[in-house]
């Protein structure tokens, strides 16, 4: 009987806990299933929009190969626009970039630019988008933000570049003892075969060594 005591005892408590906490519980299951459901979705539509994207960028690229400005366009914008987040965004980036580059429009292709330096997940992508985006500021005559984009370290891949477009601005800001500097700077830093170390040399020449 003391036995039966003692369970019915446990039993209420356990009825009062749950009356008590039950729907912390149950809110908490649900939570986790709907986040579990939620991940699993997430999966499929990640993997949905890689496809949708990879379809659009086959056809960037065919109809960059057929001439067909207004195609490339198109399903380039839609990865960008729809699948920023794809591993195909900042290829479509740099694909319509160089076609409206080519086309002379600078300003849209330094958007694009942009997207790719905001959107890329490679290091070094990143800096090559820096270094064409300082390209384009220098053809815009924005000296002040072509120098901004090259404030920021270089891996040692990238600094004979770095080095050399630096140069090439400061020495259209009219500041030739800067300029050699920096194209000094960046000699050091290429390699002996680089063809870019000669016309490094070449211009040093032009500016009294």
């Amino acid at each position: 009987m003391a036995l039966d005591l003692e369970e019915q005892e446990q039993l209420d408590e356990a009825r009062e806990w749950w009356k008590k906490h039950g729907n912390k519980v149950i809110w908490g299951v649900t939570a986790f299933l709907l986040l579990a459901a939620g991940w699993r979705g997430w999966q499929t539509w990640n993997q949905n929009q890689t496809a949708e994207a990879s379809v659009l960028f086959e056809k960037a690229v065919q109809a960059m190969a057929n001439n067909d400005a207004k195609g490339a366009k198109e399903a380039t914008a839609r990865i960008m626009e729809d699948h920023s987040r794809s591993a195909y965004a900042t290829p479509a980036a740099w694909l319509i970039g160089r076609l409206n580059y080519e086309n002379g429009d600078i300003k849209s292709a330094g958007a694009q630019y942009e997207f790719a330096l905001e959107h890329a997940k490679d290091d070094g992508v990143r800096q090559i988008a820096r270094l064409r985006l300082a390209q384009l500021r220098l053809e815009q005559k924005d000296h002040a933000g072509a120098l901004a984009l090259l404030e920021e370290s270089f891996t040692p891949a990238f600094q004979g570049l770095a080095g050399q477009l630096k140069g090439d601005i400061l020495a259209v800001q009219g500041k030739p003892a800067e300029a050699r500097i920096a194209y000094k700077q960046a000699l050091e830093k290429l390699d002996g075969k680089s063809p870019l170390k000669a016309l490094l040399e070449v211009r040093l020449d032009a500016m009294g060594g």
